[in-house]
């Protein structure tokens, strides 16, 4: 990935994991288990990596269905918040890291995509639920997440 493309990848990870706090990592540690980025030098790191990144997916599709239930806290709730930031931060920060570039700058603009997107996601999901139900923009919302961390992914993959 070039330099110039390093923020744009970072900042999008994060948004998508505004959307949906564990798709993000999910993609990640997928496309890192698959070795289509390589997030991390250390035999351990990636090993447990490889070994973490199904219950992350696990996780990833719970979370899918927990977004649809009348009981689920909004994102832009402290507590939901602030898991997202973490997730976007961690995100950006293994992109960078997978192309030696300094994780601290990848995890910032990682944080600040998934603030943004928690927020611009919450305000158009309200909207949007105005005209069509819930249940609808909620599927479409996941399908940006997926489709967005995938394309995300592989983007980060195939740079120079």
């Amino acid at each position: 990935m070039k330099r110039r493309y390093s923020p744009v990848i970072a900042v999008a990870i994060g948004t998508v994991a505004g959307l949906r706090s564990l798709t993000a990592p999910a993609v990640v540690s997928w496309a890192a288990r698959e070795k289509m980025i390589r997030p991390f030098d250390s035999f351990a790191a990636r090993m447990l990596l490889a070994q973490s990144s199904k219950k992350i997916a696990e996780l990833a599709v719970g979370e899918l269905i927990a977004d649809k239930l009348p009981v689920t806290p909004n994102r832009i709730s402290a507590l939901p918040l602030m898991f997202r930031v973490a997730s976007g931060a961690g995100c950006g920060a293994a992109l960078y890291a997978a192309r030696h570039e300094p994780p601290g700058e990848g995890a910032a603009l990682g944080a600040i995509g998934a603030f943004v997107g928690a927020f611009a996601s919450f305000y158009l999901r309200r909207r949007l639920s105005r005209s069509f139900p819930d249940l609808v923009v909620a599927l479409a919302e996941d399908t940006l997440a997926v489709a967005g961390a995938a394309a995300v992914v592989f983007l980060a993959s195939h740079q120079e």
